[in-house]
C-alpha cells in the first residue's frame, strides 16, 4: 500500500476568524467550515469531550489544504516554555507558500498581523525568500520565482 495524497496539514489557532483572514489574504479559499465535537471525534484525537470549530481553506489550485482548528474544549494548551517558539524548534517547521509577488503579499499580510522573521532573501538569482510569523506563531513561508 502507498500514500495517495497529503489531504491536508491541520494548524490550531486561538482565533480562527483571524487565521482566516490571514489565509484568504494570502489567496487561499475557504472550502467550509464546521463544529466538531461527539464520540468520535474524542477517540481520534485521544481527548474526552473535545469541541472545536475547523475551517477549510485551500490554494487556488485546489491541490494544497488547511484545516485550521480553535479548540473550545478542551482549550489549546503552549507547546513550549517560548511563545512563540523559535524557527529552530523540533516539529513542524512552517508552511510555504510560492506566491507572484512576494514584496506585495508582505504589505498586505502586515495589515493581519504578520512580522517578517528576518529579511527577504535571494538564493542563486532563482528566488526570493522570507519567513513571516502568522497568526498564532506560524511560520509562513514565501517564495517567489525570479529566475
Amino acid at each position: 500500500m502507498a500514500v495517495q495524497r497529503m489531504d491536508n496539514v491541520g494548524i490550531v489557532v486561538d482565533d480562527l476568524q483571524a487565521a482566516v483572514a490571514f489565509f484568504t489574504e494570502l489567496g487561499m479559499e475557504l472550502e467550509g467550515e464546521a463544529q466538531i465535537e461527539g464520540a468520535v471525534a474524542d477517540r481520534m484525537l485521544g481527548l474526552d469531550g473535545a469541541r472545536s470549530s475547523i475551517a477549510m481553506m485551500r490554494t487556488p489550485d485546489g491541490h494544497g489544504k488547511l484545516e485550521l482548528t480553535r479548540f473550545h474544549a478542551p482549550e489549546a494548551i503552549a507547546g513550549g516554555p517560548l511563545d512563540p517558539p523559535p524557527p529552530n524548534t523540533l516539529g513542524l517547521h512552517r508552511v510555504m507558500f510560492a506566491v507572484d509577488d512576494i514584496d506585495d503579499t508582505i504589505t498586505r499580510l502586515r495589515r493581519h498581523g504578520a512580522q517578517l522573521l528576518g529579511d527577504v532573501a535571494e538564493y542563486e538569482n532563482a528566488y526570493r525568500l522570507c519567513n513571516l510569523r502568522g497568526p498564532s506563531g506560524i511560520i509562513v513561508a514565501l517564495a517567489e520565482q525570479t529566475g
